[in-house]
């Protein structure tokens, strides 16, 4: 028998469409209270949903209609086991900073899992290539959209590099303190006797310098001293080296010179250019917490507008 008006549970979505129905959903609520009555006539506490998290995104899992883009986390890779151990704190802290967002690695060489392995294993759906590199460069511009292009079952978007950005200046100038810079701000006669180098790689792309340049000025302001670019490997468009910079400091009477590694993990050229510091060395980047955040930034930046989706669209955003 039908009703004449159809009933509705609390929602006002689902109908009830006959007598034994409504008696069906009434015993299975009835059930699921008596379930919490203890046999002394106490009442047992609800089941805490918190303790029991959806599982993390298995690895080469589909991702459904309405699943955040896959953040795939780009380091170049080194040969130093330090480098492999940093890189994947790094995409911890980023998980904890935004939960339930898939968050996988994919190196350009040296360490596993290579990018092209990253981006095969995943089966179907978006993700954001964000590059853990701190400047434009042939790996930025080249190696990574042709990764993404070689993966046409993808939607992907290669993000720009970290820097560079004021999160950067902040995160290190963390890094300074850790190592011995003063916490509190300089006074005008001690801002006479310090400087720092910001060691980087190197590159032979002259906007890779440029964007090194940019990074030195915004940690320049953030200090209030000289900040001098300087690299561990130069080319022509990078060609000061760290203990030339260093000696040029000193020569300008500054006798408080550190070294800031603008990098984002240990390895040989942090190394190298560590050895050189007069005074104090900063450690690498590592997995700062504002380094996590300026990931998730780039992230956020590469996949508005939220529309335009396509599989062969591998594009490069702006600084």
């Amino acid at each position: 028998m039908t009703p004449s008006n159809a009933l509705h549970d609390e929602s006002g979505s689902t109908h009830l469409d006959s007598t034994a129905q409504l008696m069906d959903r009434i015993t299975s609520r009835l059930g699921s209270q008596l379930s919490l009555i203890s046999p002394d006539g106490s009442r047992r506490p609800a089941p805490d949903s918190s303790r029991h998290p959806a599982p993390h995104p298995r690895h080469g899992s589909r991702q459904g209609p309405r699943a955040r883009p896959t953040l795939v986390l780009v380091p170049h890779g080194s040969r130093d086991p330090r480098a492999l151990a940093t890189v994947t704190a790094l995409a911890e802290r980023i998980r904890e900073q935004r939960p339930g967002l898939d968050v996988r690695l994919g190196h350009i060489e040296l360490n596993e899992p290579l990018l092209t392995e990253t981006l095969a294993a995943q089966q179907g759906g978006r993700a954001v290539l964000v590059p853990l590199l701190l400047s434009r460069g042939q790996h930025v511009k080249r190696d990574i959209p042709a990764a993404a292009a070689d993966a046409p079952h993808l939607a992907t978007r290669v993000a720009a590099p970290l820097g560079p950005h004021p999160m950067l200046a902040a995160a290190l100038h963390s890094r300074l303190v850790e190592a011995g810079w003063p916490a509190r701000p300089l006074s005008a006669s001690a801002r006479r006797r310090h400087a720092v180098v910001l060691a980087a790689a190197g590159s032979r792309d002259p906007q890779s310098a440029a964007d090194t340049g940019r990074a030195a000025k915004l940690l320049a302001d953030r200090l209030g001293v000289p900040v001098v670019p300087a690299y561990a490997a130069p080319t022509d468009a990078c060609a000061r080296t760290v203990p030339e910079a260093l000696a040029a400091l000193a020569a300008e009477g500054r006798t408080r010179t550190a070294v800031a590694a603008y990098f984002t993990a240990p390895g040989r050229f942090a190394t190298q250019s560590a050895s050189a510091a007069p005074w104090i060395a900063a450690p690498p980047l590592g997995a700062h917490p504002t380094l996590a955040r300026l990931v998730l930034h780039r992230y956020d930046e590469a996949r508005a507008p939220d529309g335009a989706w396509t599989a062969e669209q591998h594009r490069l955003t702006a600084v």
